[in-house]
């Protein structure tokens, strides 16, 4: 999600979404480098079931829970997750509607860790968690209109390959919604308990600091992906990103 000057937009962007109709704008193929994938067995290696354009491939496995989606692997062609559920948390948008989507496991995760860190005194909210492709299109349209292509690339995902279209990811902030999708959130309680709890939940901090070149996105503290507590616990007790631990190749660009 857009950080900085440009949130007060994003939210409105946010709560147009669902109502908006007309031609989606054609997005051109994602340039990405020629890397083959890891000649090992691993639930990445196994999701890959094709080569398009340009060493873009898409997930064979999009319903698994470590299904790898950045910029060499998207999901297939109109894909929606098989079952969607409103995620019972407050969200800053204040109205229900795709954004506040989960996957069922995802969602369950999510309401029983937010309880939890409401138990230690700190009150999260969600801002963004399920988008359509046509969202995702809309959104990173409107970050290229403001940044350029080549800025926008670094902090959001073209239509079809971001994990939001996947149902298993959140961007969170503090119950006031200040600093929500700012770098400035790495700062607040809020972000610190996510950084310390959000594993035990099945949640991990999908963009951490110092992977940019792995993950080929900046840090967003306040970006959560649920992999499932196994997964989410050796990630983040080992430090990895999302890609290390599946052993996949670098998306530096």
């Amino acid at each position: 999600m857009k950080a900085n000057m440009f949130y007060a937009g994003v939210i409105a962007v946010f709560l147009s979404l669902a109502a908006c109709s007309g031609t989606v704008h054609q997005i051109k193929p994602t340039d990405v480098q020629k890397n083959k994938p890891a000649a090992q067995t691993s639930p990445a290696v196994k999701t890959v079931s094709s080569l398009s354009h340009k060493g873009l491939y898409t997930v064979a496995n999009p319903d698994s829970t470590l299904v790898l989606v950045n910029k060499y692997f998207k999901l297939p062609d109109n894909y929606v997750p098989k079952q969607l559920v409103s995620v019972n948390v407050p969200f800053i948008t204040g109205e229900k509607s795709e954004l506040t989507e989960m996957r069922p496991v995802a969602a369950k995760a999510l309401e029983i860790m937010f309880a939890a860190a409401k138990k230690d005194g700190v009150q999260l909210a969600g801002v963004s968690a399920y988008r359509s492709y046509k969202s995702q299109t809309t959104l990173f349209n409107t970050y290229v209109r403001e940044d350029g292509e080549k800025k926008a690339l670094t902090y959001s995902a073209r239509p079809g390959t971001s994990e939001h279209e996947t149902g298993l990811a959140v961007d969170v902030s503090g119950i006031n919604g200040q600093y929500a999708a700012t770098p400035a959130f790495a700062t607040t309680a809020e972000a610190a308990w996510l950084a310390a709890h959000a594993a035990e939940y099945g949640f991990i901090i999908r963009y951490p600091k110092g992977k940019e070149s792995v993950t080929g996105y900046e840090y967003e503290a306040w970006h959560l992906r649920y992999v499932g507590p196994a997964a989410a616990k050796e990630i983040t007790e080992k430090g990895l990103a999302l890609e290390e631990y599946l052993g996949k190749v670098s998306v530096t660009h």
